[in-house]
């Protein structure tokens, strides 16, 4: 069975132009990535929990932030691991210099036997579309494309 991620394309207008805010993944394999590497805060639920329930814990655990409001479901987008990532688009401002993320520990280098602890989210950023499509995974891109079609 294919894996299962969900989050929240957090937007926001800044004169009248629309902005949305990504993440970029922690650690030393993604250190020097950029262009397609930045991501809709997310993360992996199992059957026992609700998509938007894990969606809005994700987003507590990688901005360290809690989000209310409306809601808009987006539809889901497939990535090339065959993982299906379920997405919800809300209005929420939110400094990145705020950010606050959860933290692993990652055997590092490969197969040494020596750990590093690692935050799961090492920036955070707002993003017009343009540029958000050029930052964010390529199969994330129809997730911004939904949102700007419902808000629009």
């Amino acid at each position: 069975m294919a894996k299962k991620s969900a989050g929240l394309l957090l937007y926001r207008f800044i004169n009248s132009s629309p902005e949305v805010l990504l993440v970029h993944p922690g650690g030393p394999f993604w250190v020097n990535k950029d262009l397609g590497a930045w991501s809709v805060p997310k993360g992996e639920f199992d059957q026992d929990e609700e998509p938007l329930t894990a969606a809005i814990r994700e987003v507590k655990e990688e901005l360290g932030i809690d989000v209310s409001g409306d809601f808009i479901e987006l539809m889901p987008a497939k990535q090339k691991s065959g993982k299906i990532i379920y997405t919800w688009g809300v209005a929420h401002n939110f400094n990145p210099e705020d950010i606050i993320s959860n933290t692993f520990e990652l055997e590092w280098p490969p197969k040494s036997g020596k750990t590093i602890v690692i935050p799961e989210v090492d920036r955070a950023s707002w993003f017009n579309i343009e540029d958000a499509k050029r930052k964010i995974i390529p199969a994330q891109i129809p997730i911004i494309d939904d949102l700007l079609e419902k808000v629009h």
